[in-house]
């Protein structure tokens, strides 16, 4: 039987290697926005929603955050329990908490030279609601898991680009690494258990496929 999952806070120093807590930015005014966002009994995710883009901290967000770069502002809502997948990107996301979640995340530094990580690495840390963190570009993430039975919202905010989609036809074939790009600046390492090989994801995480139940 698996030992019982440890959940930390993203106010634990263990929480460092993977990112911060942000502070000194207001935004109430996206986590109101996100009040229209729907909640359904799977994951949804959307790279960029207008309304929370139209958000006066979003221009905050953009100029101190990522330095001026243009940003896009989504959101992943939904119900989630199972690891299922790790991704990376090249840069860091930013993520607000707008009801308390849980996140599982591992280090880039630990997939192995065939693109393999073991899932016994991976640590989870609960974020609670209203708080802001950024999540460094090697840190291996993926959905939100819920806290609460009644589900889960958190704001994700990116390089204007990241994970929209990208065509057979444009996806590259240089590096061995190219086989986990799975959309634009997203590297995908999958669960076999998670189902998304019927998807073209890269199957290479190795043991439990972790749950938060």
């Amino acid at each position: 039987m698996a030992e019982k999952l440890v959940v930390k806070t993203v106010r634990d120093t263990a929480f460092s290697r993977y990112g911060k807590v942000v502070e000194g930015i207001d935004v109430s005014d996206i986590i109101e926005a996100m009040g229209e966002t729907p909640l359904p009994d799977n994951v949804a995710y959307e790279p960029s929603v207008k309304s929370l883009e139209s958000c006066t901290s979003a221009g905050k967000i953009a100029a101190s955050l990522y330095g001026g770069m243009p940003i896009q502002i989504g959101y992943c809502n939904g119900n989630n329990y199972l690891l299922n997948a790790l991704e990376y990107h090249r840069d860091s996301e930013v993520n607000i908490a707008v009801t308390d979640i849980i996140l599982l995340l591992g280090c880039e530094q630990d997939v192995g030279p065939d693109y393999t990580y073991d899932t016994e690495s991976v640590e989870a840390f609960l974020v609670p609601a209203g708080t802001v963190i950024e999540v460094y570009g090697t840190t291996l993430h993926y959905a939100p898991c819920n806290v609460a039975e009644s589900g889960f919202k958190a704001v994700v905010i990116l390089p204007r680009g990241t994970n929209t989609d990208l065509s057979e036809e444009e996806k590259p074939d240089y590096t061995p690494e190219d086989k986990l790009l799975f959309a634009r600046n997203k590297w995908l390492i999958a669960h076999p258990d998670s189902g998304l090989e019927a998807d073209g994801a890269f199957i290479g995480l190795r043991g439990e496929n972790i749950s938060v139940r």
